[in-house]
């Protein structure tokens, strides 16, 4: 299981406040990666890697209302077992979190995950 923790230097691990945009590395063209922040965003593109993953993120990314029913993003083309397995996926990559409700499970994508992820493609600042 892979962990990808969004914060880093003090308070590393403490999860970020919503709104606060925490990335897990500087920009990639701002500088190289050291080992650590490229295992971070390595393990990230690893979970996103997966078409139906992606997928998957993207329909609870773009839910109205910030989260889904899993009951309502299982037309993927997979199984139910297969979906749940991919969910589960991403949220032990920190992409998402999960509320039990019931018989179902509510999605949401992890505070400040999309503005992280951008930043880190932000480009280079003009000399």
């Amino acid at each position: 299981m892979t962990i990808v923790q969004i914060s880093t230097g003090p308070g590393a691990g403490a999860t970020p406040p919503a709104g606060d945009v925490v990335p897990c590395c500087p920009p990639l063209a701002q500088r190289p990666l050291e080992a650590e922040e490229a295992e971070r965003a390595a393990a990230m593109f690893k979970a996103l890697g997966d078409p139906v993953r992606l997928r998957l993120f993207s329909a609870v990314a773009s839910h109205p209302g910030g989260e889904v029913c899993v009951c309502d993003i299982s037309d993927v083309g997979v199984s139910q077992p297969t979906v749940s397995h991919h969910l589960k996926k991403l949220r032990e990559a920190g992409l998402l979190t999960s509320e039990r409700r019931g018989t179902w499970v509510y999605y949401r994508v992890t505070p400040s995950v999309l503005a992280a992820m951008g930043t880190l493609f932000d480009p280079a600042p003009a000399p």
